[in-house]
């Protein structure tokens, strides 16, 4: 009897031992559904960044947001494209806004890729809602609206007419490093929610910068390598959400992950969905 007895409470403490890594478990998989996917420019690890084709390959890597980089051509057209000229991602050369949308399109933005991509274009902002409103979430950055007087206005009656700029969307969202910029989007699209980037130098942001942010923006995307655990609590506290830029390895997705962030911009959408378990 004294066996039998000794032979269950360690069975018993075995069990009990065991059960806590699969609760964990349990909890990491639940955090790891709730976590955005953001896929930077597209999933531009695996297609020439802000193009029809790193986008698509972003829906089909299932990520949650493609983010997309909008600027204005001289003619004062929405295009997407990340840098202030084309001399990187394609073969012309030349500031974004010196160039009418005639002359961008004639531009081939993959092959500096592969060429697997030879004759990828440039697409238009346009192009860009029409083909992906209602496949998946678009995290729309104004990208020097400095230089672009106007671009808000655009972007907005865009949005507006094809009926993008009410909350029920729950799939648009407005960024830049332009706050002020931001301030001026939200008067135009209250119902949208916006963000402020931040780069290293805002490492040092105050709690009363946060609460400032807060009175117009729904989001607070800094480089990762300003993320520390209290940085969350604090942006978390203001009543913001926090998605911070840009993860290029397992391990940085990892650590983001760790530290309690809601979403996680990539290059590879496939490391926000490879975290190890949590075991706490």
């Amino acid at each position: 009897m004294k066996r039998f007895l000794s032979i269950f409470f360690i069975t018993s403490i075995l069990m009990t031992s065991f059960a806590v890594p699969a609760f964990a478990n349990e909890k990491s998989k639940q955090d790891q559904q709730k976590m955005i996917n953001v896929a930077h420019r597209g999933a531009s690890a695996h297609a020439p960044e802000n193009t029809m084709a790193a986008f698509h390959k972003g829906v089909e890597m299932k990520s949650d947001y493609i983010e997309i980089d909008v600027q204005m051509t001289a003619d004062e057209e929405l295009v997407i494209i990340h840098d202030t000229t084309v001399n990187r991602t394609t073969n012309g050369t030349g500031a974004v806004g010196d160039l009418t949308l005639e002359e961008i399109r004639a531009l081939d933005a993959g092959s500096w890729f592969s060429e697997e991509f030879a004759g990828e274009k440039i697409p238009t902002f346009e192009e860009v809602l029409d083909a992906f409103r209602g496949k998946v979430g678009i995290l729309i950055e104004l990208k020097s609206p400095e230089l672009y007087p106007g671009m808000e206005e655009k972007v907005a009656n865009a949005l507006k007419e094809r009926n993008m700029d009410h909350a029920k969307n729950k799939k648009i969202i407005i960024q830049s490093f332009n706050h002020g910029s931001m301030e001026l989007s939200k008067e135009l699209l209250p119902e949208i929610p916006h963000g402020v980037l931040a780069g290293l130098s805002w490492a040092g942001v105050t709690d009363e910068q946060l609460e400032a942010f807060a009175t117009y923006a729904d989001y607070f995307n800094p480089n990762q390598n300003i993320v520390t655990p209290a940085l969350v609590d604090r942006v978390h506290e203001v009543g913001m959400q926090i998605m911070p830029y840009t993860s290029r390895s397992q391990e940085q997705a990892d650590r983001l992950f760790n530290l309690g962030v809601d979403g996680i911009v990539t290059d590879y959408p496939e490391h926000v969905y490879h975290h190890p378990v949590k075991n706490n």
